[in-house]
């Protein structure tokens, strides 16, 4: 509870280096959101990169039960 987060992975398939916007929410046991958050994320070409989101900041950190990512992020270049 001291320090909530979520770690999510973003593979690039392309040939070259790429930018990527990530983007999640967290929610509460009943499914409402409780807070979002998002990014950019460097990732190799034909790799991948691990990232931490932080949930600090929400103010209802408490309520957390899961996080959801966004399955496909958008290439930035």
């Amino acid at each position: 509870m001291a320090d909530p987060y979520a770690i999510v992975e973003v593979r690039n398939p392309n040939g070259r280096d790429a930018v990527f916007s990530v983007k999640m929410t967290f929610k509460d046991g009943r499914g409402l959101v409780v807070m979002g958050a998002g990014d950019q994320v460097s990732v190799p070409a034909k790799g991948r990169t691990t990232y931490r989101v932080s949930a600090i900041g929400s103010g209802h950190v408490e309520e957390i039960a899961h996080c959801e990512v966004d399955p496909i992020a958008v290439a930035d270049w």
